[in-house]
């Protein structure tokens, strides 16, 4: 069973526990069986994290549920928790933690032993070199903060629990499409559960995917609005910036709200060194002149996109985004 670490109702939350082991994940520790109340699931549009296979659980406390009144923007009962787990080759790195408590969310991260006997709870400022992942590159453990940054910049802090990314109707071409694992739920299973409730009925009709033109724009817009929609959109700290990557399931008569919309022929605030003064955030037909695609395609620390989380060009996704713009977004 699940270890409760909420304490008492209106009591005060405890501190984050030292070990994984503690944070109710495992049923098992020393055979590292996951809980059975722990459901597996992998979102269609994976973040990338520099390559790094992954695992992820969510849990809900008994008797709960999520509100999936607004699909794009699930509400989460108080207990919630999810983990993810990062390996680099077979070996797990890292496992994070994110736990619905009565005053927010709270983030954590636990850094795997190299021989895999125990994960201990990350220093609030992070890791800056874990494990090696290239050469001379090695994985940072996110602190607290870039963690909150990222999370808590949109409408809502679960990235990879909506209702597109558990859509049956996965997308074959997204990026590092991962395998589901066995067990897994998608939003069917959730809904037929009782876990999700509340459903628009226009999500629930047909299974929701990426309104698109052609495959490669459905791959692209869903790589967006992963990795870069939780900070671009239209509600968080950014909004000012009319510069939404984040893609909404809008219903019968709504307006898209597409990444089209605010990158197509829009000119970009960014200087780049070695292009025009003004240079479009997408130039039509034109990667090349694409300030979106040449902040991807770096990791400069000033220049390079997403500012955090990464420390490798994601070059599959580049590859994707050139020709997208090259291909299917010519004037």
């Amino acid at each position: 069973m699940v270890t409760p670490l909420l304490g008492d109702p209106g009591g005060a939350v405890p501190p984050l526990p030292e070990h994984l082991r503690d944070t109710g994940l495992y049923g098992d520790w020393d055979h590292k069986v996951v809980a059975a109340e722990n459901l597996p699931y992998a979102p269609q549009y994976p973040l990338w994290s520099d390559g790094a296979a992954k695992s992820r659980w969510v849990h809900l406390p008994p008797g709960t549920w999520i509100d999936g009144t607004d699909a794009d923007a699930w509400q989460f009962p108080v207990g919630t928790r999810v983990w993810k787990e990062f390996r680099f080759g077979d070996a797990p790195a890292e496992t994070r933690f994110i736990e619905r408590t009565p005053d927010g969310w709270r983030y954590a991260s636990y850094a795997w032993k190299a021989d895999g006997t125990d994960a201990v709870l990350a220093p609030a400022r992070g890791i800056l070199n874990s494990v090696t992942i290239g050469e001379g590159v090695r994985h940072a453990i996110p602190s607290r903060t870039d963690c909150t940054a990222c999370h808590e910049a949109g409408p809502t802090p679960m990235l990879s629990l909506s209702a597109l990314q558990l859509s049956p109707d996965r997308d074959p071409g997204a990026p590092h499409a991962e395998q589901l694992p066995a067990g897994a739920v998608d939003l069917d299973a959730l809904v037929a559960r009782g876990l999700v409730r509340g459903m628009p009925d226009h999500v629930m009709q047909r299974a929701p995917r990426i309104d698109a033109s052609t495959p490669t724009s459905r791959a692209a817009l869903g790589y967006l609005h992963a990795n870069c929609g939780m900070c671009h959109n239209g509600t968080g700290p950014m909004a000012s910036l009319d510069f939404s990557l984040r893609y909404a399931l809008a219903g019968p008569g709504a307006p898209r709200t597409d990444a089209l919309f605010t990158t197509l022929g829009a000119r970009s605030h960014f200087k780049v060194s070695g292009q025009p003064d003004q240079v479009d955030r997408i130039h039509p037909g034109r990667p090349d002149l694409s300030v979106l695609v040449t902040r991807m395609a770096s990791r400069h620390p000033v220049l390079q996109m997403p500012p955090l989380g990464t420390r490798l060009v994601d070059e599959d996704a580049v590859a994707l985004l050139r020709r997208w713009i090259a291909d299917d977004l010519r004037r």
